[in-house]
């Protein structure tokens, strides 16, 4: 039996040297775990509140501004802005600036001073289910509420007709919510692994040191590394979007081509992501580990699962650093809503600073490498 465990001890004791002589080792371990927890636990509000309302009060009246005050008392509404027209009303909702469109008509007060049914039309964005389940439930109950009071009141019929309407997601399926923001995660995955990967796999082989030495300039090298895995990620999206539309059946509304123009830039920040990860990593499970401190702020700060909106405010600032946050609301805005470039085009934009900043930084450090070496 002594025999059996022969060796325990000087194996044990040169694990333990190994572990005190790799701090970063115990730091991946026990740290971040501890980190992710806290930032998860404080940033993610499943309570749906603070929903983006756009307005078009086409009567401006007493009544009709009583029922906006009943709205945001609600908590459930933020007022982002007035409109004054459909158009408008449409386009904000369209581009993905607000969940919910709120149109009170011009005769609401006068109809409701002559005791008739006033109606109010609720538009719903319907890519978000649990916005738009709470949205319905909220605004039905408040104009059930005004209208008990009215009858209790002034013995009138029923009063607030509260007309909602589910837009581009009416039977609420699941596929057609989950499905185009998981492009971005998906996209994020496969560029950002593959080229970390690539790059950590030859310094662990020595070859990389071996490129440093040739004749080929930083720049050539890098964006030898970069343009295949870019073409990777052009085909994971085609494939993405083939299995969205004909296997889970989800409409693509918008423009193929203007989607993958604007993808153009995330998997530049996917791919400049993935160099900055092999530049701090020596080994592969260093790089898995260090990928992964981007992928759960992608997934959970984003608006991928819970809406933006319902954050505490410093994790609502620190989401708009997040690049999954934009293209989110891109293929979103595409697939689902029909969006063109005139509702995108600041997501756009802001991908493609983004992407340039991360790839200027990239490049720097991985010419410094080759610089060092």
């Amino acid at each position: 039996m002594r025999n059996f465990f022969r060796g325990f001890r000087a194996v044990f004791y040169k694990e333990v040297l190994h572990v005190r002589r790799d701090p970063a080792t115990l730091f991946f371990s026990l740290v971040i775990p501890l980190l992710q927890m806290v930032v998860l636990g404080f940033g993610i509000d499943t309570n749906i509140r603070q929903v983006n309302t756009v307005v078009y009060n086409a009567d401006a009246r007493r009544e009709s501004r009583e029922l906006i005050d009943r709205l945001k008392n609600s908590d459930t509404f933020h007022i982002w802005r007035y409109v004054g027209n459909d158009q408008d009303l449409n386009d904000a909702i369209i581009a993905g600036k607000a969940r919910v469109g709120i149109k009170i008509p011009v005769d609401y007060s006068d109809r409701l001073l002559h005791n008739m049914s006033a109606q109010v039309l609720v538009l719903i964005d319907g890519s978000d289910s649990s916005v738009a389940g709470q949205a319905i439930n909220v605004t039905t109950a408040i104009g059930l509420d005004e209208s008990l009071r009215r009858v209790l009141e002034d013995r009138s019929t029923l009063a607030v007709d509260i007309r909602p309407k589910l837009l581009f997601n009416p039977d609420s399926r699941s596929p057609n919510f989950l499905l185009p923001g998981l492009t971005a995660i998906l996209l994020l995955n496969v560029t950002t692994f593959l080229t970390a990967f690539s790059i950590v796999r030859e310094k662990e082989r020595g070859t990389l040191e071996q490129l440093f030495v040739t004749p080929v300039r930083p720049m050539g090298l890098l964006l030898g590394k970069l343009l295949p895995y870019l073409a990777i990620g052009f085909s994971e999206l085609s494939l993405i979007l083939s299995f969205m539309r004909f296997v889970f059946q989800v409409p693509i509304h918008g423009s193929v081509l203007l989607l993958a123009f604007l993808s153009l830039p995330y998997l530049f920040v996917s791919l400049s992501i993935g160099i900055l990860v092999s530049s701090k990593a020596n080994t592969q499970s260093e790089a898995i580990q260090l990928a992964f401190l981007t992928f759960l702020p992608s997934i959970f700060f984003s608006g991928y699962i819970f809406p933006r909106e319902t954050m505490p405010t410093v994790f609502y600032v620190i989401s708009y650093f997040i690049p999954a946050s934009y293209y989110i609301n891109i293929t979103r805005g595409i697939i689902l809503r029909g969006a063109g470039i005139a509702h995108l085009w600041i997501d756009g934009l802001a991908l493609f600073a983004i992407g340039t900043i991360l790839l200027i930084i990239a490049a720097r450090r991985f010419q410094n490498k080759i610089i060092m070496a």
